[in-house]
């Protein structure tokens, strides 16, 4: 490829002068300026974006950070990003952070050299060190769940479907089918994505004057493997229940697989809801009852949110929550 050295070579001017020239900042005679673009022309020579980067600040870049790039839940989310992004002429650069503290923080602690002018995060625990971590970037930053902090926020925004009631929608429609005893599959107990979603579960239960049972919790890792094992060992170990409440798409289809090894029929034995209503749930037999957790729109408004404070320089936190929406289809079955 071409530098701005092969042009000065080609029209005898000096680099300095090319590069005026070419940038067209500084005196440059216009004889010169035409010489040396009819040169630049004639050797293919492209500006290198690095190196513009490096003096405008700027990179026209947005990194959207993802904890498990096998999900399909953020498949829509990236899409509703790319295509705000592109109409600002910004490119989208996908991080995966393996569902991992350690690499979310080594993913942040290298944009620190400002490779993107914002940031898109994901992830399933906002926990104080990560928000500090994000703080520290000092990038524009929206981030994808709810995340209230004792310190001034003012440095991201919050876009992002309101989990609690995700898991409050899918738990009050198996009780209003006369379920009761529902069990409620999530990931780690620990990480807010699980506690967001179980507090949604417990107060649709507490509403129907249901007690809550530690045992009809189960844990295992968003994964339709981890739901497979962990809800298995559910039932060997003679767990019962008549519904599941799986956190999403991936856990519910999990709970299906071992539906079916066992000769457990759904909806007639157990019903099964899932949050996510991504286009696995059309892939099940029988297809899968769903909350829509508006993946699509939680991308788009989060790229105007970024687009915002990179190009209007705001500085004050917005937040906006989506309300989710039940998909009803055939995994649930009602009781008499």
């Amino acid at each position: 490829m071409a530098t701005i050295y092969d042009v000065s070579k080609k029209t005898g001017l000096s680099a300095s002068t090319v590069v005026r020239a070419l940038n067209g900042t500084g005196y440059c005679s216009q004889s010169s300026r035409d010489a040396i673009l009819e040169a630049a022309h004639e050797l293919g020579y492209v500006p290198h974006q690095a190196a513009k980067a490096l003096k405008s600040h700027i990179t026209q870049k947005v990194m959207l950070c993802i904890p498990d790039i096998m999900n399909p839940y953020y498949f829509a989310m990236i899409q509703g990003a790319t295509q705000v992004l592109d109409r600002y002429g910004y490119n989208i650069i996908l991080g995966y952070t393996m569902h991992s503290p350690k690499k979310e923080l080594e993913v942040l602690e290298s944009l620190k050299g400002r490779y993107v002018d914002g940031l898109i995060f994901g992830s399933f625990d906002y926990s104080p060190q990560l928000i500090q971590a994000i703080r520290d970037t000092d990038l524009p930053t929206v981030i994808t769940s709810f995340y209230e902090s004792a310190e001034e926020q003012d440095f991201y925004d919050c876009v992002h479907v309101n989990q609690p009631r995700a898991a409050w929608i899918a738990t009050e429609y198996c009780l209003r089918n006369g379920h009761t005893r529902i069990a409620f599959l999530g990931g780690d107990a620990g990480e807010q994505n699980t506690r967001e979603r179980f507090e949604g579960y417990r107060k649709a239960l507490e509403e129907r004057d249901i007690a809550l049972e530690e045992s009809l919790a189960i844990h295992a890792d968003f994964t339709r493997e981890g739901a497979c094992h962990a809800f298995r060992s559910f039932l060997e170990q003679g767990g019962e229940c008549t519904a599941v409440v799986a956190c999403n798409d991936l856990m519910g289809v999990g709970c299906m697989n071992v539906c079916r090894d066992m000769g457990i029929r759904v909806p007639d034995d157990i019903s099964i809801v899932s949050l996510d209503n991504t286009d696995y749930c059309l892939c099940t037999d029988p297809p899968m009852t769903s909350v829509d957790m508006m993946q699509r729109q939680v991308g788009e408004e989060a790229a105007n949110f970024v687009m915002n404070r990179i190009l209007e320089k705001r500085r004050f936190q917005k937040n906006m929550a989506f309300s989710p929406v039940l998909v009803v289809r055939d995994s649930v079955k009602k009781r008499n």
